[in-house]
């Protein structure tokens, strides 16, 4: 979802910690982290327990892909309002901590809370740093790509699902007539899932010429342990070099210097049949004797996978559309 950068002085934040401590809302330790959340006092006991199962959730998912929580400290609003669904996620950097604030309707089932992705899509911003606006691509596709991966590694969704629907919807990402490239188209598709296109590209890169020993999750876990959090300014060049060094080769660099400012496609078609990815309905079904299959697989378990005999050269894949 759309999200903002706030930096607020620490008086401001120490009285916001304070509001949140007098209302006794739950708070809990999660992979190194505390989370503090804020519930609408009125609430049943049955929907305030399903809405923290929920909320434990969405944090485990990003412990299971990070390896811990990004922050110490982080406060979440949640806003309830009569009705079902989820809405209106935005995460903040604030002084020494994160905030996030997203809504939930009351009558929300417990199976489409289960289902939701938008908690952990907020979550994830927390474990990346704020890079200048033109690249405001990479901080939306991270936390659109990294997402459903990491409830996957959870137990919190299936990987029929994830790629099925990855398939389904990543060609929203691709250039459109008088696209300029990453940096300076900043449309819906284009922020959103291209760069979801971005890493996901990176990702299939990395394990390739890592002999399928490491992944996009590496690099992202890198750039985080290095200090690079919401709550810090940087610049994207840096977070690219961290992540490249962490995996040993630069493809993070290399990647963003072919897309930055040149509207590249990607034959999709090609690369879900090379990945043995076929879907219909949201939902995919696998050929295992795909070339990139076992790559497939390894950005599945979030771990080294086994050793990739036929190799798929992505540069064939990709072609600068005429603008």
């Amino acid at each position: 979802m759309p999200r903002s950068i706030i930096f607020l002085s620490g008086i401001i934040f120490v009285l916001t910690a304070a509001v949140f401590a007098q209302q006794r809302d739950p708070s809990f330790q999660v992979g190194g982290g505390t989370l503090d959340v804020n519930l609408d006092s009125d609430l049943s006991q049955q929907t305030h327990n399903q809405l923290m199962t929920w909320v434990h959730n969405a944090a485990n998912s990003v412990v299971a892909y990070y390896g811990r929580f990004p922050l110490d400290h982080t406060y979440l609003q949640l806003r309830s309002f009569n009705g079902r669904g989820v809405h209106n996620g935005h995460t903040f950097g604030v002084h020494n901590g994160g905030l996030i604030r997203i809504s939930v309707g009351t009558e929300t089932p417990i199976s489409e809370l289960k289902d939701d992705w938008m908690l952990t899509h907020e979550m994830v911003h927390l474990t990346f740093p704020s890079v200048p606006e033109d690249h405001h691509w990479i901080e939306e596709g991270t936390a659109v790509y990294v997402e459903p991966f990491a409830r996957l590694r959870a137990g919190n969704a299936n990987k029929e699902q994830v790629w099925g629907e990855m398939a389904r919807d990543m060609h929203q990402g691709l250039p459109e007539e008088d696209d300029e490239g990453l940096d300076h188209t900043h449309t819906w598709g284009r922020t959103y899932w291209g760069g979801a296109l971005f890493c996901m590209l990176a990702d299939i890169e990395i394990h390739q010429r890592t002999h399928n020993q490491k992944g996009l999750e590496d690099a992202l876990r890198a750039i985080m342990n290095a200090g690079g959090v919401i709550t810090e300014d940087w610049e994207l060049s840096r977070a690219f070099e961290v992540g490249d060094k962490a995996v040993g080769v630069p493809v993070l660099e290399e990647l963003y210097n072919k897309m930055k400012d040149r509207p590249v496609s990607v034959d999709l078609d090609k690369l879900w049949q090379d990945l043995g990815v076929s879907h219909q309905g949201g939902f995919a079904t696998f050929d295992d004797r795909a070339p990139l299959a076992v790559v497939r697989e390894a950005i599945n378990a979030g771990k080294p996978g086994r050793p990739i005999k036929v190799s798929v050269s992505l540069d064939k894949l990709m072609s600068t559309a005429a603008r």
